[in-house]
């Protein structure tokens, strides 16, 4: 039985710094069509629909034939990084204004007397005090007040500084939050055009730093967003859109447009969080559960650990780190967030010369307005895509499959007038200093990505994919001391992929002390029911049905006196009271993993409480790439590419992607192109392509 036109056909839309990426699928035949055109910076709703329209136009449908639409975004993270968010006040506590500037008291770099932090994106002067206390317990000391004071204060924010949303913070509203929703319902009343962001209501966790932090962030984009879905949702409608809209949040599910709007900081690693998801599928899908995820696109490079087949989790971030690979150099951001690190490493990243006469790659990026010099846009300095052309690895005739032509000759005169010139070196050796400078930081970032956690990637493979990850895979791999790498099919596009293959999902923390050996089992299944009602309630609201649902806890466990717990999993099915029970000895095995011993018959306490709910898995999206031609490999023809161990520019076989079929091997040197990405094959690998079409290359020594 075929299915509706309403539930067959799916698209998946990533939009990137520099490029955005489509993929569409249909469920009946399995047929896939990708699609990748350039983002559109000042009004990024308008990629998205043109892009929706050609894609169903190139596949003969009307947008109307699409059931979902699932996007992924890096709105809200630029927003914050580069403080292009609303004008944003502050309800707190009063005697607590200075909790945001006070931060953490911790310095990142012990010896370093210049170090800076982020400026809080609530200055000063627009944060109100309120008289109010709730104690730690949840009584209330001091009862809220609400006068014409504050209504004043606020009101000429709004009316001198144009302030469109405001944080509300309260000391210990995670244990009882009946002054954050009363403040909320006064706003309402009093000033219905500004958004409001209850700190309980963000996440109810009890450090006050991270958790107002946190709030004011999602206070700060939230106008921003809805103007953007607003636009979006609206373009969409004027093609005939009347499917169900999606957004991918940053633990790996997705949200409706309504929950988006509400919690826009979930938003933060959008679309990264879908590649890194839709490496660990194709790990599984392979036996390899061990794997170090890079995804490299035109502004950024993104890599995730994937262990035993899951990406790793954590509840904290930061952004808008002033030092970028120094933990405490960001503002601290609590959600539940798939585990990446990201640096400023993309085609776009601009090559330049720096104060020591050293050359430097990233993390300013052309993005795309203007572009790298050959996308002949206006931009005029040197970047890593310009580099890439110079060496070959890169054709003016092939690049996305031949629908965007680039200039040699810009891209040469570029490298050579910014970086070659001032070195007084050929710009063949600039451009392969580019080359090297970024998969170099990319290794390093890797390195401390992994050390920081414990994790030895060695043994694992790299999954590369993204428009530039493939180009630059294979010397990653080897400054990584990785030997084997997976290259899937669509690379360039696999974020919009992981999209496709992302259940509706929410996550939640709820903080409340309790020492264990005083829980009755009627007290921890109450609190475990209320986290799964609240979770539930967000499926529900999403259009899940509650039976549908598969529902995971984890609590936050610690010997008492110590400053931060230990996530330990909860088994699944048991009852309370043998939960209770075995929940001393599942803490002890956890705390013996991370730290080699336990403490004994210490005293334990669980600090947090966990939900995490999804609804059904969507179906298996594979690409299907064209059937091999008749002759096994097919060869394109050949181009000078540069591979300095094989002496510089040598004569080099280019393959299509599309004519590769599974068995067919190939040696290095050799360029392997597709129409959104092109792998580089240096000499010495060797290509297998699998059963699934993967290509599966083996590093040589």
């Amino acid at each position: 039985m075929s299915q509706s036109p309403s539930s067959r056909f799916r698209m998946g839309v990533d939009i990137g710094g520099t490029f955005t990426d489509f993929v569409l699928h249909d469920g009946e035949t399995g047929e896939v069509r990708t699609h990748k055109q350039l983002t559109t910076p000042r009004a990024p709703a308008d990629a998205v629909i043109s892009g929706v329209g050609r894609l169903c136009e190139a596949g003969g449908l009307r947008p109307a034939d699409i059931g979902q639409v699932v996007h992924g975004t890096t709105l809200v993270t630029n927003a914050i990084i580069e403080r292009k968010g609303a004008r944003t006040a502050m309800l707190v506590t009063r005697g607590f204004r200075d909790s945001l500037d006070i931060a953490m008291e911790r310095r990142y770099d012990l010896f370093d007397l210049r170090i800076r932090y982020p400026a809080p994106v609530v200055p000063r002067w627009l944060r109100i005090e309120v008289v109010e206390r709730i104690r730690a317990d949840g009584c209330v000391e001091t009862p809220l007040e609400l006068g014409d004071e504050v209504r004043g204060e606020l009101a000429r924010a709004i009316e001198r500084e144009g302030v469109e949303a405001v944080a509300v913070c309260f000391l210990h509203s995670y244990r009882n939050d009946r002054h954050e929703r009363e403040a909320a319902a006064w706003l309402g009343a009093h000033f219905p055009g500004v958004r409001c962001s209850v700190s309980s209501a963000v996440l109810p966790f009890m450090r006050e730093y991270e958790r107002w932090t946190t709030t004011c962030l999602n206070a700060y984009v939230q106008p921003i967003v809805g103007r953007y879905l607003a636009d979006l949702e609206g373009g969409l409608a004027g093609l005939g859109f009347a499917g169900k809209f999606l957004i991918m949040n940053s633990s790996g599910g997705t949200l409706t447009g309504e929950l988006a709007r509400e919690f826009p900081i979930r938003l933060l690693e959008s679309g990264p969080a879908a590649g890194a998801l839709m490496s660990a599928r194709h790990g599984r899908s392979l036996g390899e559960l061990q794997l170090l995820s890079f995804d490299m696109g035109g502004t950024t490079a993104k890599g995730c650990i994937i262990k035993d087949g899951t990406p790793l989790k954590r509840y904290e971030l930061e952004v808008a780190r002033m030092h970028e690979f120094r933990k405490g150099s960001g503002l601290p951001v609590k959600i539940p967030v798939i585990d990446m690190i990201e640096i400023g490493a993309g085609g776009g990243s601009i090559a330049a010369i720096d104060e020591r006469g050293a050359l430097r790659v990233g993390p300013a990026s052309a993005g795309a307005e203007p572009g790298p010099a050959c996308y002949g846009r206006g931009g005029a300095r040197p970047t890593l895509t310009d580099a890439n052309l110079v060496l070959g690895y890169l054709s003016s005739e092939s690049f996305l499959g031949g629908r965007m032509a680039l200039d040699d000759g810009a891209a040469a005169g570029a490298v050579s007038a910014e970086i070659a010139a001032p070195l007084g070196i050929g710009v063949e050796r600039a451009a392969w200093g580019i080359h090297q400078v970024i998969n170099e930081d990319v290794a390093r970032a890797f390195r401390i990505h992994a050390s920081e956690r414990g994790i030895d990637y060695r043994n694992g493979s790299l999954v590369v994919f993204g428009g530039s990850g493939p180009l630059h895979g294979s010397r990653v791999a080897r400054k990584l001391r990785i030997q084997r790498i997976l290259c899937p099919p669509g690379a360039g596009v696999m974020s919009a992929f992981g999209l496709l293959a992302s259940p509706i999902g929410y996550e939640t923390v709820r903080s409340s002390r309790v020492r264990l050996g005083g829980l009755a089992p009627a007290e921890l299944a109450g609190m475990l029911d209320r986290l799964a009602e609240q979770a539930y309630a967000f499926l529900i609201r999403a259009g899940v049905e509650q039976g549908s649902a598969q529902l995971s806890f984890k609590l936050d466990m610690r010997y008492e006196g110590q400053g931060y717990g230990v996530e330990v999993p909860l088994p699944s099915g048991m009852a309370a009271d043998a939960l209770l029970e075995a929940a001393p000895q599942l803490f002890a095995s956890r705390y013996r993993e991370i730290f080699g011993t336990d403490l004994g018959d210490r005293e334990v306490e669980i600090v947090d409480w966990k939900v995490e709910a999804l609804g059904p898995s969507p179906p298996e999206v594979e690409f299907t790439l064209a059937a091999a031609s008749a002759s096994g490999l097919r060869l394109k023809g050949r181009r000078p590419a540069y591979f300095p161990e094989a002496g510089g520019f040598i004569d080099c076989p280019v393959y299509d992607r599309y004519g590769l079929a599974p068995g067919d091997r190939v040696d290095g040197p050799a360029l392997i192109e597709e129409n959104e990405s092109t792998c580089v094959l240096p000499p010495g690998d060797r290509l297998e392509v699998d059963d699934r079409r993967n290509l599966v290359i083996e590093i040589g020594t």
